[in-house]
This record gives C-alpha cells, structure tokens and sequence, in this order.
C-alpha cells in the first residue's frame, strides 16, 4: 500500500500572501517549497482512498471512477475546500466517511450533489476496506475531529492531523498497537501556549509516547519551515513534502 501526501500545510503554510520571509520566498521560487491543504492518497491496488479533501483542485486532479472513497478528519474548510466544486460533477456517487459532526461545513449536507454521506464510523472499532482496516481516532480540536489507524495486512500507520495533543483514550489505544509510520500534525514551531495545533515540542513528546519506527510532520506553518532551516531533528522524523509518497511496511519514502 502506497500514501502519497498530496498538502502538508496549515492554513498559514508557505507561501503566505503578502509574506516575505525566508520560507515564503522559497517557497514562491521553488513550487517544491510551497504546500497545499494537508491531505493524503491511500492506494491499496484495489483501493483508492482520499484523506481529506482541503485542495481546491480535487475536481481537475482526479477523473470520475478514480477515488473509490473519501474519509474526512473533520469540516473545517482547510480540510473540506475541494469538496464545493467536486460535489456538482458527473459520474457515480462517491462514498464519504467523517465525523459525526452534524453542523459540517456550510452546506455540504443540504447540497451534497455526487457525494454520499454515509453514517460516521465508530470510534475505536476497525472497519474493512477490502484488506485494509480502518480505525476512527478522537483528537483534540476546536472541531469534532478524528485520526485514523491503518492496518494493512498487520503494519501500522496512525495519521494524527489536526490536533493539539491526544485524549488519553486516543494515546491509551495507540500504545497498544506497534506503529510503523506516524502522521502527526507539527504546525507550530517551540510555543509556551497552543491551542489547535501541535507544536514541535509536543509533537515530538507524542511521538516519544507512541514509538513509531519513522514518524512525519504534516500541517506545517511558514514560521514551522523557517524553525526547520536552523534546527534538527531525530533521525527517524521528519517533516513531510507535497508529492512525498511511502510505501507501508517500508520506511522508504520518495518524492514523486
């Protein structure tokens, strides 16, 4: 199984308009710089799985056919942008999966056009996808907001985006389950307080915490890419790119 990173960004991620710092410029000279909406490819061969849906080009990126399902973290339009234009195309229904989160985001529910909405996933509990098992995670967000826990054929990856540390019962389940890879949000470099988002200290504890054989930082802010120019980080994290695709059940990542 393969999962290719489609954005690694926040809402203030690189380039920020009107910014003009290092990171920013890079990021404006070099589009391999830049990053999208924070969302992810799952390919099992059999499968193809959208995780989140925050890049407004989802309607021009894929054909009709080619996304046999979408999960969704949570409604917060960085996550759900893509979802407003994809929804008035042609073609068979696409299932969606998300949080039972009844408000959504605008009036994705009332107009939902080729997307179909199915009853939430439970959380805790491991649901089938062909040879894949998905599992639904609580996480700590200003929006009613889940992770997953993919198991393929007994490896493990947790993808942990957005939230600002764990709930005890999220990190209680998570310390029983051998990770191979962790997605974990990492938005903000060092802060004395957070609110939403992880920051690198409190990424880098939770990952310390679950012990993941490789773990990557997603959702990451411009000031988090300036952080990155002049700090380093363990061996086995680091902070994801778009287009970087890894293999599960391998720690062999590369950039397509």
């Amino acid at each position: 199984m393969k999962l290719t990173f489609l954005g690694t960004g926040g809402v203030q991620s690189a380039p920020l308009f009107g910014c003009d710092c290092h990171a920013c410029e890079r990021a404006r000279h070099d589009p391999r710089r830049a990053r999208g909406a924070t969302s992810a490819l799952i390919d099992t061969g059999r499968e193809r799985i959208l995780l989140d849906a925050g890049l407004p080009d989802l309607h021009q990126r894929f054909q009709p056919g080619e996304l046999s399902r979408i999960v969704l973290t949570h409604f917060h339009m960085d996550h759900v942008a893509g979802l407003f234009s994809l929804r008035w195309g042609r073609g068979d229904p696409i299932p969606v999966w998300a949080p039972p989160d009844e408000k959504g985001c605008d009036d994705l529910f009332k107009h939902p056009g080729l997307l179909d909405f199915r009853p939430a996933l439970t959380p805790f509990i491991a649901h089938s996808f062909g040879a894949l098992q998905i599992t639904p995670l609580p996480l700590l967000h200003s929006k009613l907001t889940y992770g997953y826990l993919f198991d393929w054929h007994g490896t493990r990856l947790a993808w942990l985006c957005d939230t600002c540390g764990l709930p005890p019962e999220t990190a209680d389940f998570l310390q029983g389950q051998p990770l191979d890879q962790l997605v974990i949000d990492c938005n903000d470099p060092p802060r004395e307080t957070v609110r939403n988002h992880n920051d690198i200290t409190r990424a880098l504890q939770i990952i310390a915490q679950l012990a993941p054989r490789q773990a990557w930082l997603v959702h990451l802010s411009h000031e988090m890419d300036n952080w990155l120019l002049n700090n380093r980080l363990p061996a086995h994290v680091q902070p994801a790119r778009d287009g970087q695709q890894i293999s599960i059940g391998s720690l062999h990542a590369v950039t397509v």
